[in-house]
């Protein structure tokens, strides 16, 4: 029996990444998936009559070998992939959506989970329980258990093609990646931009057996040259590459690929009686519709489009100004944007690196959880790595009792996609008495030391640690029964706000002071640093919050729309999109929708919109801790016992009613983003 199929003898039960091989997995999951099988079968041939515990529960709990395998296998095909795991996984996906299918298509097992779920106002159940009765009951009538024969076989072969069809995206964005590379072989074209981006270009092109420097779609190669490069051809040459991922007429093409998985999804909604995509899935949302979503995305834009376009006008003027820029173009906006924040807050990223060395960071983000939250952090060696550079941790409580273990990967290569992302090898829950404590990692794209530098980062890469560590206590801190509700199993429009509020410390004195040391002098930041992050905390506020409105919009364009049959041209649907949003000059050979990876490959389709949602709520929630200070721990435990650790367990507006004490406004975001007055 293969080594993925039995219970792991490692410490702590962690992954056994050294003696996996890529030829175990195929044969691994068709015995999970047999065994799996083998216990949905045990539920329905139960002779007993239906009760919460012998089918609700059970079915929560079964399964486990499969889904632990699942979590393993497809975090690696993000973040350390290759040829043959991508081709495993196109073989794979078809059979795990088929039998999630045979799951909630499961005649007899719905009937059991119906008679449950029609006895429910008889049953003493906690919230927690009738919360998982709605959830599963739901997670069948809203996947097709209610359809006829033929439809459920319809809604089978959509499935099998939608799991397809977002593998063969994200690989084509993947490669797209990996393919492109801008050559330079004169100094002169390196001009503007920091010693540290120069050595990291010139390390890589060595890695390659390359004269000069090497310039790559990874963002801690892409972002310094859109920013510094004084190069404004090459900086044009780079910004077309990116814009043109997946869009280029060749075999990695995506625009088919999204419009078959836009139509797909379509249909799939309409077969199961609703409208759209959107409204089915927004069904269980916080937003509930997507004239909500539309609502509060149309709200947003009235109060920023202004901001955006004085911010964008004052910023062709300085363009114009300063090197007579006639007309400001995409691959300009980085450039000058930080050109004028340097001269309007005499700051730029190159200040505030020396100050950021990725080890003071990551102490910082932990230091910062302990106060607020009385986690240990401890760095072991003794459980395993799928890769080199992946860090491992043991987080305890201060009593010494185990919360989680903790995985954190920061840095680009060939076999990982762009981005940062948090993820859980092994959700937590209660079995048997016992809580089974999560597995959780971080996933992100840093600067990578050179020879003669640590790894420092900008304050965006900061930003987005914090980030993605917030996502991360949301798993770590998880004190559930159920898996299917633990961690961040909670509505996707709820999800952003624990990564979301903890980036607020990152602009606070009292949590820099705590990290925010020189790399080389051991000094603290300066409190003229300080001011001048938090006074620059706003700048281009109004372009940022119109950017995420745009994508926003795009998402449900895609997925809230009736008219799908009349789209021939992705990048003609992508402008009227964009039309009430757009600031630059469309870029021909551009299109956005082609990597849109968030919402084709990702979970976000009909939920782009969440991460302003959830900067609502965040906003509200972190003026609580500005009342009553930023490391108050009645503040700080009243948000870990009513969000962080109950995951999916109760309506979420009751979550955060019962931290906050009221529902969020959004006037809290609308006064940080310095769109309305204080």
């Amino acid at each position: 029996m293969s080594i993925l199929n039995s219970k792991f003898d490692t410490p702590y039960h962690t992954a056994p990444f050294s003696k996996i091989k890529n030829e175990d997995y195929l044969p691994a999951f068709l015995k999970a998936i047999e065994k799996a099988r083998a216990e949905i079968d045990a539920i329905t041939a139960n002779q007993e009559a239906a009760t919460f515990e012998n089918t609700v529960e059970a079915l929560d709990f079964s399964g486990e070998e499969l889904d632990r395998l699942s979590s393993i296998f497809f975090n690696l095909n993000s973040a350390e992939t290759n040829e043959h795991i991508q081709k495993i996984a196109q073989e794979v996906s078809p059979l795990l959506s088929e039998f999630s299918n045979d799951i909630t298509l499961n005649e007899a097992l719905f009937e059991r989970i119906k008679t449950v779920y029609n006895d429910r106002n008889l049953l003493d159940l906690t919230t927690e329980q009738a919360t998982l009765l709605n959830k599963k009951y739901k997670s069948f009538s809203r996947n097709g258990a209610n359809l006829s024969e033929d439809k459920k076989l319809r809604l089978r072969e959509i499935d099998k093609s939608l799991s397809q069809l977002k593998l063969k995206f994200g690989e084509n964005v993947l490669a797209e990646t990996n393919n492109f590379e801008m050559h330079i072989t004169e100094e002169a074209d390196l001009s503007g931009l920091p010693e540290g981006a120069k050595e990291a270009a010139q390390q890589l092109a060595e890695s390659k057996n390359k004269d000069g420097w090497l310039i790559t779609l990874d963002y801690p190669s892409y972002i310094p040259f859109m920013t510094y490069a004084d190069n404004r051809e090459l900086r044009k040459q780079l910004a077309i590459a990116a814009g043109a991922k997946a869009f280029k007429g060749d075999e990695l093409d995506n625009q088919e690929h999204v419009i078959q998985i836009a139509k797909l999804r379509h249909e799939r909604a309409q077969l199961l009686g609703y409208k759209t995509h959107a409204h089915f899935v927004l069904e269980e949302r916080m937003a509930k519709t997507p004239e909500k979503v539309q609502d509060f995305l149309n709200e947003l834009l009235e109060k920023a489009k202004p901001a955006a376009e004085r911010e964008f006008n004052t910023l062709k003027k300085f363009a114009k100004e300063l090197d007579g820029i006639d007309t400001l173009q995409k691959w300009d906006g980085a450039y000058y944007s930080e050109k004028l924040k340097q001269k309007l807050f005499d700051l730029d990223d190159e200040q505030l690196k020396p100050y950021f060395k990725l080890e003071n960071v990551i102490d910082g983000v932990f230091t910062i959880a302990e106060r607020l939250y009385d986690l240990k952090f401890e760095e072991i060696d003794n459980i395993d790595k799928y890769h080199e550079d992946v860090l491992t941790y043991k987080v305890t409580d201060t009593d010494g009792n185990l919360v989680s273990i903790f995985y954190a990967d920061f840095f680009p290569r060939e076999g990982k996609r762009n981005g940062a992302w948090m993820t859980v090898y092994k959700p937590q829950y209660v079995k048997n008495g016992i809580n089974d404590r999560p597995h959780i990692s971080i996933v992100c794209n840093f600067t990578k030391p050179t020879k003669s530098k640590p790894s420092l980062l900008t304050f965006n890469e900061v930003t987005t640690l914090f980030h993605e560590f917030g996502h991360a206590l949301h798993g770590m801190l998880a004190n559930t029964t159920y898996p299917s509700l633990s961690g961040t199993s909670v509505f996707w429009d709820f999800v952003e706000l624990p990564s979301q509020v903890l980036e607020n410390w990152c602009y606070e004195k009292e949590a820099l002071e705590l990290f925010a040391t020189h790399y080389e002098t051991g000094d603290v930041i300066p409190m003229e640093l300080i001011d001048k992050i938090k006074a620059s905390a706003t700048f281009h506020e109004g372009m940022q919050t119109l950017r995420q409105i745009s994508f926003g919009l795009l998402d449900m364009s895609w997925h809230g729309s009736e008219s799908l049959d009349t789209i021939t041209s992705v990048k003609a649907h992508e402008l009227k999109a964009f039309e009430n949003t757009k600031l630059y000059p469309d870029v021909a050979e551009n299109c956005m929708s082609t990597s849109f990876s968030h919402i084709f490959q990702g979970g976000y389709s009909s939920g782009y919109y969440s991460y302003k949602w959830a900067e609502v709520l965040d906003a509200d929630a972190f003026e609580y801790f500005l009342e009553e200070g930023v490391f108050d721990k009645t503040v700080a435990k009243k948000f870990k016992d009513h969000v962080l650790s109950q995951g999916g367990t109760d309506d979420p507006m009751t979550l955060y009613k019962r931290f906050r004490g009221k529902a969020p406004k959004p006037e809290a975001l609308l006064r940080r983003a310095g769109l309305i007055e204080k």
